[in-house]
């Protein structure tokens, strides 16, 4: 994550009957077009192009796309084209996950060496009781990197079906003791969420993206997943992800870390698609006033939204979870309780900010990382919660 410095009100401090139904956001009154807002930052940011959505409830009353495709390009970005998510692919992963178990294929309390023991070799002991849950939480002792014995170098060869590469990272991961003894402290870990999407393929017999697809995107109406750098390879159909000097980065290879972290890292969609999913959250949560559990039951959001305890980061089901005063509902109880995500592929950036006692949420991406597409999602973030947030 980069590690420039947020406004003080929007910063991060350091270191809550389930129905299965298609989704669509309403759309009663046209949303206020807010690209003009959009506009100037891709203009004097380094930004090639931005997309934007303020969501009141499962409403869009605020959107807007600027800028183009790819720097040097007079592709203009829209609202439609797809954006890479990076990091806020977990609480996806989390979402699917909840429902498998759910549908009684797994526990909270799944243990490794419960699903590993069989298709893995040489676990070191240490990891036979880490449960589902701590991997979600980060909270599992789960590397941060990669790098033991050149491991990541191996995934980046992309040998076998995804589902393959994410068992050559578990087996990496597993045969070294946990980097942190489990439980004890918060250690953000895209191999924790790996690990945690093997599982789901282990039990079900079916590849991550396959699952996703199957029971989040299709439930929500969400029609433009998928995973990696969208779109063709040659063709500029979707606006490219940039690199450190602000180069388009082509479709393929390089475009994307390997499909074995993909669980924690590689989807994409259109930004309405990932209102659509940003409103199941929001309208689950119990802080939310107007709730209303969908795709899961109210139990399984409160398993999703709450932090686990300990020391570091207060971190949920792929949702870092605080307070801010913006964020404060009128209930007497009420806390300014938030969710928040930031996701980067180092091609792109995007953040999401959740406001469940106001029912209110932001949503906004780029197609450029580092802390030049950091700075400016945060800029437009905290611009639209000021306009918005009424």
């Amino acid at each position: 994550m980069p590690a420039h410095r947020r406004p003080a009100w929007l910063r991060r401090p350091l270191p809550l009957l389930a129905l299965v139904m298609t989704t669509s956001l309403s759309r009663a009154t046209p949303p206020t077009d807010v690209s003009t807002l959009l506009e100037p930052v891709c203009t004097n940011s380094g930004v090639p192009g931005m997309v934007a959505v303020v969501l009141r409830g499962d409403q869009i009353v605020a959107q807007g796309a600027a800028g183009v495709r790819a720097a040097g390009s007079k592709l203009r970005i829209t609202i439609d084209d797809r954006f890479h998510l990076g990091s806020d692919t977990k609480a996806m992963t989390a979402t699917l996950l909840a429902v498998l178990i759910e549908e009684g294929k797994l526990k909270w309390d799944t243990t490794i060496g419960e699903v590993f023991t069989g298709w893995v070799e040489n676990i070191d002991p240490a990891w036979k009781d880490v449960t589902l849950e701590q991997l979600l939480s980060h909270r599992a002792g789960a590397p941060a990197n990669l790098d033991a014995d050149g491991l990541w170098g191996r995934l980046w060869e992309r040998k076998g079906t995804t589902a393959q590469q994410r068992l050559q990272l578990v087996r990496g991961v597993l045969k070294h003791p946990p980097v942190v003894p489990p439980g004890s402290t918060y250690l953000y870990s895209n191999a924790g969420y790996a690990m945690a999407g093997a599982m789901a393929e282990v039990i079900t017999g079916q590849p991550w993206e396959e699952l996703l697809t199957e029971k989040v995107f299709q439930p929500l109406g969400i029609t433009t997943g998928g995973f990696g750098a969208p779109g063709r390879p040659g063709l500029r159909d979707q606006p490219l992800g940039h690199d450190a000097n602000g180069q388009p980065v082509t479709v393929g290879p390089k475009a994307d870390n390997p499909p074995a972290i993909g669980p924690g890292a590689t989807a994409h969609m259109a930004v309405g698609d990932w209102a659509k999913f940003v409103a199941l959250h929001l309208r689950g949560d119990p802080a939310n006033p107007q709730r209303a559990a969908k795709l899961l039951k109210p139990e399984s959001f409160a398993h999703l939204h709450v932090p686990k305890p300990g020391p570091g980061e207060p971190y949920a089901g792929g949702w870092l979870v605080t307070q801010r005063d913006w964020a404060k509902g009128s209930a007497p109880h009420a806390t300014g309780f938030v969710l928040d995500h930031a996701g980067s592929n180092t091609m792109w950036f995007c953040v999401t900010w959740l406001a469940p006692e106001r029912d209110f949420a932001v949503l906004v991406a780029c197609n450029r990382g580092g802390d030049i597409g950091a700075k400016a999602c945060d800029q437009i973030a905290g611009e639209l919660i000021k306009q918005f947030n009424q």
